[in-house]
């Protein structure tokens, strides 16, 4: 093996495809439980969010790295994604078991 001057991942056994699959299914599953988190967030949270999207942004002079820039990207879609969710709440009417305050 040639040593290009950094360490390259041990390629020895590739994912099987049920394994792949079951991956795709947590990674699925995981978006979307983020995106009912980012639901509930706050403004400032999801502003953190969206300032760590801009963080794991290529910066310059360095390389820019397709994965890198589509985690970015990514990271913004899904706090987009989380909207219409932050909405149904806002206008969903509040109910309680007890008298709510301010009732």
């Amino acid at each position: 093996m040639v040593n290009r001057g950094r360490e390259e991942p041990a390629m020895e056994s590739a994912l099987s495809d049920t394994e792949l699959e079951q991956l795709r299914i947590r990674v699925v599953a995981l978006e979307n439980i983020v995106i009912a988190l980012m639901a509930m967030a706050s403004v400032r949270q999801l502003d953190l969010v969206r300032k760590m999207a801009a963080h794991i942004s290529p910066r310059p002079g360095f390389t820019q790295h397709r994965v890198t820039m589509h985690a970015a990207s990514e990271v913004v879609s899904l706090v987009e994604r989380a909207e219409p969710f932050r909405s149904r709440r806002a206008k969903r009417p509040r109910v309680c078991a007890v008298p709510c305050e301010g009732t």
